[in-house]
């Protein structure tokens, strides 16, 4: 199977118990479906049952819409979060960025190249800082600028914005603004931010300077989902390095960029591709 070969992508969790993979399989087997990937996931704790699926989407008997239709049958008795995905429809990603422009290039880059099979409807910020990078790549830019007295605003005119992109998924890549806890309640598993792992022992805005003075051996990056509890939602992706006594808060900083460019991007990919599944303030990833 090459990457432009349409698929179907099943992805549920429920309740665990018996006969959920039976039903599942024993469906997608009585409409031809040929499974090119699978993955499965009971977890102890919260007695959930996690499942993703790969179709070939011309192996199947059925159009996407009565595959749905015909699976809702199967999942109601199981009480399935369930959704099926088609490869055809590009997931539409907002990007939400201030003045920090390292993670920004990245996604653009990776978006460019076909790395990140994506469309990006348009970039949102605080600042101006970016708009002609944006523009110069045919990507509409909006400036909402945010004050303390106009957050609600603010917050307000960008969740319209992201409506009207009709997008599927907002990242904050290096966005230096705390969302409103209505935002991020209203869109639980749909907003990716950044950080460095420094926290919470590093807060503020130097926190490679306090890692250079404690004498850190490690440094990293954090993606994870966003909450209205700041930098504590479910983690998706985390990337380290080593580091030593020779490195300045300077390079510090670099090595920094470089873990927060990769761990973003990994933790979209994952998203986009269905392999992220909420379990509380967890996750569970099929990679």
């Amino acid at each position: 199977m090459t990457t432009t070969t349409r698929r179907y992508t099943l992805s549920l969790s429920c309740p665990d118990r018996v006969g959920i993979v039976a039903a599942v399989s024993n469906f997608l087997a009585a409409h031809s479906g040929w499974i090119t990937e699978a993955s499965h996931h009971a977890d102890t704790e919260s007695q959930r049952f996690f499942m993703r699926q790969e179709l070939l989407a011309d192996s199947l008997t059925l159009d996407i819409d009565t595959l749905r239709s015909e699976f809702a049958k199967i999942a109601a008795p199981f009480d399935m979060k369930w959704r099926i995905s088609d490869s055809a429809r590009k997931k539409r990603v907002v990007i939400l960025v201030s003045k920090q422009e390292h993670c920004l290039y990245d996604l653009l880059g990776r978006w460019q190249s076909g790395e990140l099979d994506i469309d990006i409807p348009c970039v949102i910020s605080n600042h101006e800082t970016f708009r002609g990078l944006v523009e110069w790549h045919g990507i509409p830019f909006h400036h909402v600028p945010v004050t303390p007295d106009t957050k609600a605003a603010a917050y307000a005119k960008v969740e319209q914005l992201y409506v009207e992109a009709e997008a599927d998924v907002m990242v904050l890549a290096r966005y230096m603004q705390i969302l409103s806890p209505e935002l991020c309640a209203k869109y639980p598993g749909q907003i990716i931010n950044i950080h460095h792992s420094f926290l919470p022992s590093f807060k503020g805005a130097r926190p490679y300077f306090q890692a250079h003075d404690r004498g850190v051996k490690l440094i990293g990056a954090t993606a994870h989902y966003v909450t209205a509890d700041l930098d504590e939602g479910p983690i998706i992706e985390q990337v380290v390095q080593r580091v030593d006594h020779t490195y300045t808060p300077e390079k510090l900083a670099a090595a920094g960029r470089d873990s927060e460019c990769a761990a973003l991007a990994t933790a979209v990919r994952l998203h986009i591709e269905h392999r992220v599944f909420l379990n509380s303030s967890k996750t569970v990833i099929f990679k």
